[in-house]
């Protein structure tokens, strides 16, 4: 139960900060209109991620799939990055 416990509060987040980031970045139209509304849903999502890390059959395969799906996630933003696809405004 721990291991479940840790993967949900330690890679809950920033695995809801990945794909909020890459549906807010790849969302057609302007960004000060669409990020807010994902803002939003942002802490359901979260609580979804979070609550999904229990449903894994161990602790060590929550951490595995939370920490492949962060790692993945952030890795697309990137890419998606460097190729131009979305951009960042600074």
């Amino acid at each position: 139960m721990w291991g479940k416990s840790l993967a949900a509060a330690l890679l809950g987040l920033p695995l809801t900060t990945a794909v909020i980031g890459l549906i807010t970045l790849s969302w057609p139209g302007r960004p000060e209109v669409i990020t807010l509304p994902w803002l939003l849903l942002s802490f359901p999502l979260w609580i979804l991620v979070m609550s999904a890390a229990f449903s894994a059959q161990s602790g060590r395969r929550a951490w595995a799939w939370m920490a492949g799906l962060t790692a993945g996630s952030y890795g697309l933003l990137h890419l998606l990055k460097l190729l131009g696809w979305v951009q960042v405004a600074a």
